[in-house]
This record gives C-alpha cells, structure tokens and sequence, in this order.
C-alpha cells in the first residue's frame, strides 16, 4: 500500500459483473459495499479506498445493441468506447453512493495525476485497448501503490477454463509468468479473463502484486484486509 499524507492507499478493481449482473444493476451487493467502505474505514481512519468501476452487462447490452443495430460486427475502437461509456456510468452510481466521503470526480484520465485526499477515489475506463484491470495498475504507477485486489465474479484463478474443462484446478499463487500464459497477450472487447492480459503485463512490468477474489463475500475481503487467512489467488 502506497503512503502520502499519512494515508494507506487501497486500490480496488471492482468488476462490473458484481455491479451490473444480467438482471440489472445489483442494488444489495451495492449496499453491502457501501457498509463495508465504510467499516473498513472505521477501523483505520488513514485508509484511502481507490474504486475502480467495470462495465458489466451495461457494456455488453449496448455493444450486442450495435450489432443488431447495423447488421455487422462493429470496429473493435466502437466496441470499447461503448464499454469505455458503461463503466462511467457505473462508475457515477458508485460515486454517489459515498458522495460525503468521496473524491467529487470520477477519475477518467490516467494521464493526469491529481492529488486527491477523500477516504474514496472512484474510477472508471480511459480509452480503448484495455479493461479497467488495467487502469487500476496505471492508479499504481501515479500513486506509488503496489497491490491491486481485484473482486468480480471469479473467486480464484484456474490452470484452465473451468466452464470447459471439469478438471480445472484453482490456484492460491502463480507468477506473472504463469499468469500470462493462462490469460493470453491479446485484448479482445468484452474479454471475460480473471484479470486483462494488458493490465498483467503491465503488472508484471511495474512489479505489482494482483489478488484475484470473489465479491459476493466481502467477509474474506476484509480477512485478506486485515491479514487473516483467505479464499483467492495471489499473482506476483
């Protein structure tokens, strides 16, 4: 965790799976997040959570939409611009739920560094070529962090697909290296990956260490928070 100001920066990738499931936007894991911001803050006044919103079922509705809309596959440029826009989106709901304690802008631009101060940071995607993984391992090169953990809908790694492959074995701890080679070096929109193989290899270039966890429980996130034993995988 990064230090400036006396504050333990906590950058979290939020995947917008947890946020915008297929039945629309998931209310009760939004105030379960909301509670669990703000105990975790509670119990350490100089924590400082950055919240980096992914786009969920909003981005592939509105990419399924062009499709259908024009009669042919859209540019791969159109495809993540409509992602880019949906994880905004998501990014605004989370803001204004802790709005008397976050930063008043939602972070867009990674090129910029801002100095920010409030107990909550929220942002969102940048541009096309990534998922927002990648934007929370840009948040650790401007604020000197060196930890992402990143909750979504996948609770561990595997060494291959468990919905193709029965045999698929979760992992507590991997390399980059191994890493890249179950996710791949290619970006595709839409990728559903443990974590984006642009953001791991910049991961891996910066040295910074991701922890892949499930969401729904936000119990063993706070285990692995507070250094107690927990369900997920550790790449480094």
């Amino acid at each position: 965790m990064g230090n400036s100001q006396g504050r333990k920066r906590i950058i979290i990738s939020v995947g917008g799976s947890l946020i915008v499931p297929n039945g629309g936007i998931a209310i009760e894991f939004l105030k379960k997040l909301n509670e669990f911001i703000r105990e975790e803050l509670a119990k350490d006044n100089k924590r400082q959570f950055f919240l980096v919103i992914g786009g969920g079922a909003t981005a592939r509705h509105y990419i399924e939409a062009g499709h259908e809309a024009v009669g042919h596959d859209l540019t791969h440029d159109d495809m993540d611009w409509l992602g880019v826009h949906s994880t905004t989106l998501n990014a605004h709901l989370v803001r204004t739920i802790f709005r008397d304690i976050a930063h008043p802008k939602v972070i867009r631009h990674y090129d910029i560094i801002r100095k920010v101060y409030e107990p909550v940071v929220v942002a969102s995607g940048w541009k096309p070529g990534w998922s927002t993984d990648y934007c929370a391992v840009l948040l650790c090169e401007d604020y000197g962090v060196k930890t992402v953990l990143n909750i979504s809908n996948i609770e561990q790694v595997y060494d291959k697909n468990p919905k193709e492959f029965p045999d698929a074995k979760p992992l507590s701890r991997l390399s980059w290296e191994e890493m890249r080679t179950i996710v791949g070096d290619t970006w595709k929109p839409g990728l559903n990956a443990p974590f984006d193989p642009m953001a791991a290899k910049k991961a891996q270039e910066l040295g910074v260490k991701v922890v892949v966890m499930g969401g729904a429980d936000l119990v063993n996130v706070d285990n692995y928070l507070e250094g107690r034993p927990f369900r997920g995988t550790v790449i480094e």
